[in-house]
């Protein structure tokens, strides 16, 4: 039995949900968000958004929380937003943007250049003596996610000094040096 699948999302004011040919789609003020769905039944009633499976075979019961969330995601998307803020850790490390390109100095010999997609708003926070800030947002979860592993992913923080690129309050294992 599904906790999290049997739970109803809440649809917010300003916020519609329709369901036509296994297809979610979701509008909000933010957006609109649309999603294949199979092996589930979505029925809206009452302000409410229920996920239902039919049996308890073992994929029907394994995508019955995931559509939920995803719902969920996408309810709270279209209303609220998404934001994910990275942090540049490490001396010379800069970012700066120029509506949607994003120019990286990492540490290496050049810069890196990074169209980042329209539906994910950037924005740089420079402050002196602070490490500078990457700040996304968007009202697709899985996009904001997406773009943010891709910046991390050019210098991941590393263990002995932490230098990096990383996420705002991300805990990092920290490895003790060589003691002579």
């Amino acid at each position: 039995m599904s906790r999290i699948g049997n739970n109803p999302v809440a649809i917010p004011e300003g916020v519609t949900v329709d369901v036509k040919d296994n297809v979610l789609t979701v509008k909000g003020k933010l957006g609109e968000l649309s999603q294949n769905f199979d092996t589930v039944e979505i029925k809206v009633e009452e302000g409410n958004v229920l996920v239902t499976r039919a049996s308890d075979k073992k994929e029907e019961k394994a995508k019955h929380g995931l559509y939920r969330s995803l719902v969920n995601n996408m309810i709270e998307g279209v209303s609220n937003g998404w934001t994910k803020q990275l942090e540049l850790v490490g001396v010379g490390y800069r970012a700066s943007n120029q509506g949607q390109k994003l120019d990286l100095a990492l540490g290496f010999s050049h810069n890196i250049v990074l169209n980042i997609a329209p539906e994910v708003k950037v924005e740089t926070i420079s402050e002196k003596g602070k490490n500078p800030i990457i700040k996304l947002t968007s009202f697709d979860k899985q996009l904001v996610g997406q773009v943010a592993a891709k910046i991390r992913g050019f210098r991941r923080p590393e263990p002995y000094k932490g230098k990096g690129v990383k996420f705002v309050g991300e805990e990092l294992r920290r490895k003790a040096g060589k003691s002579a």
